[in-house]
């Protein structure tokens, strides 16, 4: 080890750090202070990386969890040679700054994912190292070794106070992730002052009894910490974490407080800080020179790791052809088998969409063999089990499994389908109740944020619940999903619907989509648009009964009230009524006022219904003519649910008779 040039890194990343953030008046200099070894170490001595192609598909990876240190994360990979300029340093927490306040996947060269949110982090970190184990089982042979790589995260106190790190963490113990590993700055110290006010956990036994290597080291000691990932890396089937004694804000005025984790420096404090640390206190954004060069040694040897593999790969192509076919598949997310159709129904065949749904991902994963994923717990009543010839499920003891059970873990569960995305060759889907969207709402928040095509399975979608009552029954969940900005929420009314929202679903590059779907069986029904599939995927809504040009009343409605309209309108006579199914109101909502009036008619009157509350369709109806549930609902049998609420097809016949 260059022992002088990693330690001239470190302290250049002290001194960018706590410049930017003094400049921008802005930022938090304490992990980057603290913390300054450990990035030097992993990113000139430890990781497989090629800061001259970020995205070479056998790199390590990095996540900062700790996302509100992001100045340690800019200035390593400006010193390391990635895309990361001076200027963007300088630039640092300003509108359009390619280093914003936190990393965000896609902003920066190098981040991986986007990290602020304490604990989702290390979260997605676990994801991605679930991709590399499943990947290396199904492409790495006797012969070639293609995927064969690390993940590594930073975590500080905040990270393992939050709930999803303990969720995600507990999942990587038990399927034995040995290729993740994790430090821990163990500072002591949170905004509110030492930790121990609120937080004196052994985290060591914590993570001993998650199933976890632990070790302990000095964030000052650079050899300890490249013996320790040795060490680590050793033990082949646990995670590790390695626990660093660390000094928050190190060489500050008030380091080892919690003064130093948020703020500036000020002025003066970056005038000692910069004595203490033997830095020019004359120069603003000064690098040690031996920083620049041992980075600039580097770069023949990171090029020759990619070069190398990349002669690997192509002898294994060679030698694989078929694989190397899929592979291009699985990381373009092409078509596995072109032969694979959709499944069909008649009018009047009647399911739970939930079942629909889950015939429906057999499909896909049959069409698709990069699909991969699983439900917290609750495989039987979502309906996700793949097919018993799909490799069964992921394991210790079989990496080539295509099911991860995620057990009751919600939050991690959503977290770690955003890893296994951003690793990239796999397509990941979970699923649970409808309700329990709210455990995992902060994560998928941060997909969307990220652009990830994560598909999410939603099931027991309304009050037809029925005896589980109000706790289980979603009221305004399907609001507050599509509320998300980039999030596609699909509640299809049918059999045919549910079949035509995994081909949307699994068609978007981009974005989330949230697919709920039943418990209660319903009827595929006649479609007057027989164009229906693409206005469903492009338009969001289409035309179910023509009534009229110019209906009396259209009625718009979603999921399963589809039916409960259709038979609503066929109590009430003398009057011409539209029906329109409304599965993707999100897109519906943002057609142009002459595309929805295609679809609604020259209606005289327009009526919305939605087992759920009203605020979305208000846009489309008046409050009287919103046929929907503004209250909690409770427990029974569904339809005598449904009758105590007045949420019938009898009930909406009169709202339209009016």
């Amino acid at each position: 080890m260059d022992k002088k040039g990693i330690e001239a890194v470190a302290l250049s990343i002290r001194s960018l750090s706590m410049d930017a953030i003094q400049k921008a008046n802005s930022g938090h200099p304490g992990l980057p202070l603290g913390a300054a070894e450990v990035a030097a170490v992993l990113y000139g001595e430890v990781m497989k990386h090629n800061p001259a192609n970020s995205k070479w598909a056998d790199r390590d990876r990095f996540v900062l969890s700790a996302g509100h240190g992001s100045m340690l994360l800019y200035s390593i990979l400006h010193l390391a040679g990635y895309d990361v300029t001076m200027d963007d340093i300088k630039n640092f927490r300003q509108v359009g700054s390619r280093c914003p306040g936190h990393p965000e996947y896609g902003d920066t060269d190098g981040v991986e994912c986007t990290g602020g949110p304490l604990g989702q982090g290390v979260s997605m970190a676990v994801g991605m190292a679930i991709a590399e184990s499943m990947l290396a089982a199904k492409f790495n042979t006797p012969k070639h070794t293609i995927v064969d790589h690390y993940t590594y995260s930073l975590v500080g106190e905040g990270c393992l106070q939050e709930g999803v790190a303990s969720e995600a963490c507990s999942l990587a113990g038990n399927l034995k992730l040995g290729k993740l590993i994790v430090f821990y700055d163990e500072n002591k110290i949170s905004i509110d002052g030492c930790t121990d006010i609120t937080f004196t956990d052994d985290i060591a036994k914590r993570y001993e009894a998650y199933g976890w290597q632990v070790l302990r080291g000095d964030m000052y000691d650079v050899e300890g910490i490249a013996k320790l990932v040795a060490d680590a890396k050793a033990c082949g089937d646990k995670p590790s974490l390695i626990m660093l004694k660390s000094v928050i804000g190190k060489g500050a005025p008030k380091q080892n407080t919690a003064d130093v984790h948020g703020a500036p420096l000020g002025a003066e404090g970056i005038i000692e800080a910069k004595k203490n640390l033997g830095l020019p206190t004359d120069k603003d954004f000064y690098v040690v020179p031996e920083a620049y060069k041992f980075f600039e040694d580097k770069k023949a040897e990171f090029a020759k790791l990619e070069s190398d593999w990349n002669a690997t790969f192509a002898e294994w192509a060679k030698e694989n052809p078929d694989l190397a076919k899929l592979w291009d598949a699985y990381h373009s997310d092409k078509v596995t088998d072109e032969t694979i159709k959709d499944v069909e129904y008649k009018v009047g065949d009647a399911c739970a969409t939930r079942d629909a749904s889950g015939k429906a991902l057999n499909v896909i994963a049959a069409r698709f063999a990069n699909l991969v994923g699983g439900s917290a717990d609750l495989m039987g009543p979502n309906k996700t089990a793949f097919k018993a010839t799909d490799n069964g499920t992921f394991s210790p003891a079989n990496r080539a499994g295509r099911t991860i059970e995620y057990g009751i873990r919600e939050f991690a569960m959503s977290a770690v389908c955003a890893g296994i995305s951003l690793h990239g060759g796999l397509r990941p889907f979970c699923a649970t109740f409808l309700v329990f969207a709210d455990y995992l709402r902060p994560s998928l928040r941060v997909v969307s944020l990220m652009k990830q095509p994560v598909i999410y399975v939603f099931t027991h979608d309304s009050i037809y619940v029925g005896e589980d009552g109000p706790t289980h029954q979603p009221i305004e969940t399907m609001c507050s999903l599509r509320s998300i900005p980039g999030v596609q929420a699909i509640r299809p009314g049918d059999p045919e619907e549910s079949m035509q929202a995994w081909n949307m679903a699994y068609a978007s590059k981009d974005h989330p989509v949230c697919m709920a779907f039943t418990r209660q069986a319903l009827a595929v029904y006649e479609k007057a648009d027989k164009n229906w599939k693409e206005n469903m995927a492009t338009k969001g809504a289409y035309v179910v009964q023509e009534g009229s040009a110019t209906p009396d009343v259209t009625i718009l409605a979603s999921g399963s009230e589809v039916n409960m309209a259709l038979k609503a309108a066929s109590l009430v006579s003398g009057k011409t009524i539209r029906v329109v199914s409304v599965p993707d109101l999100g897109k519906f909502s943002k057609l142009c006022e002459c595309e929805q009036k295609a679809i609604i008619g020259d209606a005289k009157r327009v009526v919305c219904t939605e087992a759920g509350i009203s605020t979305e369709w208000l846009q489309f109806a008046k409050k009287e003519d919103c046929f929907c549930i503004d209250r909690f609902g409770t427990s029974g049998p569904a339809n005598k649910v449904a009758e105590y609420l007045g949420f019938t097809a009898e009930k909406l016949a009169e709202v339209l008779a009016k």
